[in-house]
């Protein structure tokens, strides 16, 4: 199976992803030349992980039958200093709300996105092969 999403150049340093239908605007930062019209790249793969992974969970509480009354997940990512930066470590909070939680049903959930289910964890664990063309149209 494979998914297309395409990019398009906005000016400057912005660029527009269409995911799906969905729009959206990542950009630089003023200090490199953007206008911060909208997140950075970086940032915005680690949203994608927290967005996988509190969905899963989220999705498993509710066949635990767990009253989650709010979730929240907090990420913390470590960059290189050296060029290319990419993460070295990346460290989730979750934090619930609701009647009765049981700590352990709430872990299980986690290990189970974090072991299991979520692929964009799957992704960021194994790396990825790479490839690309060049068409000019």
């Amino acid at each position: 199976m494979e998914k297309e999403i395409s990019i398009e150049w906005k000016g400057n340093m912005a660029f527009e992803a269409n995911v799906d239908g969905f729009r959206v605007m990542m950009d630089a930062v003023p200090e490199v030349g953007g206008q911060d019209l909208g997140p950075t790249p970086k940032p915005l793969l680690m949203a994608s992980l927290g967005g996988c992974t509190a969905m899963d969970v989220i999705s498993m509480l509710k066949k635990m039958r767990q009253e989650v009354e709010t979730m929240s997940i907090k990420l913390i990512g470590t960059l290189t200093e050296e060029h290319p930066k990419h993460y070295t470590a990346i460290h989730l909070v979750y934090q619930f709300t609701g009647k009765d939680l049981d700590p352990d049903k709430l872990r299980k959930a986690i290990d189970l996105s974090q072991d299991r289910y979520c692929g964009v964890r799957e992704t960021l664990r194994k790396g990825v092969k790479i490839s690309y063309d060049v068409e000019v149209i």
